[in-house]
């Protein structure tokens, strides 16, 4: 157990000179990759590569995203600590765990209930700060907003109006848009009728989709 443990510290220690490589600058974002236990969120089958900077199976056809890809999302964001933020699409739990590491106030919400419930009972163990929510994540998380930023982690056909008058003035989204690939959007919130836009290339997420799926 030691070996496997020494082998996994020094598989995320390469991980994380990756992304600094390819351009993760956000030295906050280094550190949270660093705390978050990547292997923690996957099948122990999987723990071999989960600190390899791709995709691994969840399940339900979910995904968890590239290592480059959360931290290029959460670097887009520029997260400071104590503020509220919004994630769409729980998945595993990683992206909101990083979050939180970065001492942010997260709130998560999943529409595919399996996904929902392996994560809260995960996150309940490591980090039971998050707060997770069951639900369409095209109508956000109301209760709790605004929010001081809202990250989306699944691709979304166009940009859900309901998650962006979730927004404070001031407040940043960032969101993959598309139909097939997804061009990765920063959008900032001037005030409810005025918004600034930036386009970051294109990235493959699984789609976001509407309606709730229960346990059978």
């Amino acid at each position: 157990m030691m070996t496997d443990n020494y082998l996994l510290l020094g598989a995320k220690k390469k991980l994380i000179e990756e992304l600094r490589q390819k351009g993760i600058t956000d030295e906050n974002v280094l550190k949270a990759f660093d705390k978050v236990e990547r292997h923690r969120f996957v099948e122990s089958f999987l723990w071999d590569k989960a600190y390899e900077n791709k995709a691994l199976k969840l399940m339900n056809g979910q995904t968890i995203s590239h290592p480059y890809t959360v931290a290029f999302q959460t670097q887009l964001l520029d997260v400071r600590e104590g503020e509220k933020i919004l994630e769409v699409g729980t998945g595993s739990g990683f992206q909101a765990a990083i979050l939180s590491a970065m001492g942010a106030r997260v709130f998560s919400v999943e529409r595919q209930q399996q996904l929902h419930l392996s994560a809260k009972r995960l996150l309940e163990q490591l980090d039971d700060r998050i707060v997770l929510y069951y639900g369409d994540g095209f109508q956000g998380y109301p209760r709790f907003a605004p929010y001081s930023k809202i990250i989306v982690t699944c691709g979304a056909p166009s940009v859900p109006d309901a998650l962006l008058k979730q927004l404070f003035p001031g407040g940043i989204m960032v969101i993959p848009v598309g139909d097939e690939s997804h061009t990765m959007k920063r959008i900032r919130k001037i005030d409810d009728e005025h918004y600034e836009e930036e386009t970051f290339g294109d990235f493959l997420f699984v789609p976001m989709l509407k309606e709730r799926v229960s346990i059978r």
